[in-house]
Order: structure tokens, then C-alpha cells, then sequence
């Protein structure tokens, strides 16, 4: 579904990405772990459009989409919960939402969208006039997660989800990426977590200083002597 060939990424003379390759087939969760300052947050606003890579191709579904707009990458189809959040904290929840349905591909389906969001998170339905700025870290998570379902997208990529959160509101959000790929969306999963990510992911990249160093199968990388020396402290 998404075809990432020898992307370079820098910023100004610091290279942030270095003729970085990758899949991610349809229908599955890929894992992207690595440190701090691996690249993995630069991989992902570059996909989105965020950001210009000085050289590479980006395909989605076959189709080049390295040098469109951030609005329309997310009009094809791809969708992105962004690190930290990052709600419009004046708004109200239901305002968040409908403003995830703003792309042109979401709008003829916006209001069962919003019923299909709230089914998934009743905590959303009951606060719905509440201002998202209010709410905890966990239910702001459930919020960007709603806001980008809203946009209908067939590819999501999460950046670092589980960020500052509580264990427990980790485990719900690690199961709401579990069932929406069950639903047959595809995920894109930047996660510090590395034992997790690794856990819930079909295959999985290891990033480090902008170059893949490793691939393979979430539950082979987990059981990697190199992996758990570098990332799991075993």
C-alpha cells in the first residue's frame, strides 16, 4: 500500500534520512522503532507531506504522492495521528471531529463517521460538548485518533501514541490500533515503546541515525539478541 525508495531528508546541512526504503502492505501493522533522533518522526511528516525529501519516491497504492500538499496526501486516504496530540484544545469535541471530516473524501460520509467514532468511544459520545483542552492525556488520545477516523482514511500513521500516558491508557490504545486494523485499516506504527510495538506488529523497521539497519517480522525482532541488547535492555 505505501512504498517508501531511498528517501534522503535533511535539515539544512544535518541529514535526517538516508536513502531510507521501506513497504508497508495493505492490511497490516508496520513497526517503526528506533532512539531518539533516529528519524523516525522526520519518516513520518515527510510521508505526509510535512516535509520535502531532497531525493526518493513515495508511492501510495502506486500512485507518487513525494511532492503533493499535506491536504493531498490526506485526501488519498492517509491519515496521521500526530506525537503529543495535538487537539485543538478550544474546541469541543464534537468541533474536533468535524474537523477531522473537512477533506473532500470524508465529507458525503461525515455524519456516520462521527456515529462510528462515538460507538468506538463512548467517553467521546458523553463528553462531546466538552472542551478538548479539558480533557486528560488518554481521552485527548482517543480524540486525535477520532479526529483522524473522521477523514475516512485507508492508511494511519501514529506517531508515538503511547507518549506520556498512564500503562493502562497505553494497553487501551494499543488495543484500539489492534481493532481498527481488524477492521482492515492499515497502520504505520512510530513507537518508542519497542517491546510493544513489536509485539502487536506484523513487520517491523529498526531506524537508526536515518538508515533501516534491521528488518523483519515484529515477533523475530523481538527475539533478536541485538534488538533486546539495544532497545530492551536484556
Amino acid at each position: 500500500m505505501l512504498s517508501v525508495e531511498n528517501l534522503d531528508l535533511f535539515y539544512g546541512d544535518a541529514q535526517a534520512l538516508d536513502g531510507l526504503s521501506l513497504e508497508v502492505p495493505q492490511g497490516e501493522i508496520v513497526a517503526i522503532v528506533g532512539a531518539n533522533g533516529a528519524g523516525k518522526s522526520s519518516l513520518i511528516r515527510t510521508v505526509a507531506g510535512i516535509e520535502k525529501a531532497r531525493s526518493g519516491a513515495i508511492r501510495f497504492k502506486g500512485t507518487r504522492i513525494d511532492g503533493l500538499e499535506s491536504h493531498q496526501i490526506c485526501n488519498l486516504g492517509i491519515g496521521q495521528v500526530a506525537e503529543g496530540r495535538q487537539v485543538f484544545p478550544s474546541l469541543t469535541v464534537e468541533e474536533n471531529l468535524e474537523m477531522g471530516a473537512l477533506v473532500p473524501r470524508a465529507r458525503g460520509g461525515a455524519k456516520k463517521a462521527l456515529e462510528d467514532i462515538f460507538v468506538l468511544f463512548p467517553r467521546l459520545a458523553e463528553r462531546r460538548e466538552q472542551l478538548a483542552g479539558t480533557m486528560s492525556g488518554g481521552e485527548q488520545q482517543m480524540l486525535a485518533i477520532g479526529r483522524c477516523l473522521a477523514g475516512q482514511p485507508e492508511l494511519i500513521m501514529f506517531d508515538e501514541p503511547s507518549l506520556g500516558l498512564a500503562p493502562r491508557v497505553v494497553q487501551e490504545v494499543l488495543h484500539t490500533i489492534r481493532l481498527l486494523n481488524a477492521r482492515g485499516i492499515t497502520i504505520l506504527l512510530v513507537e518508542q515503546n519497542v517491546a510493544v510495538s513489536l509485539k502487536i506488529s506484523n513487520h517491523a523497521y529498526v531506524l537508526e541515525n536515518g538508515r533501516i539497519v534491521m528488518s523483519g517480522s515484529g515477533e523475530s525482532l523481538l527475539h533478536d539478541s541485538r534488538v533486546r541488547q539495544a532497545y530492551l535492555g536484556l
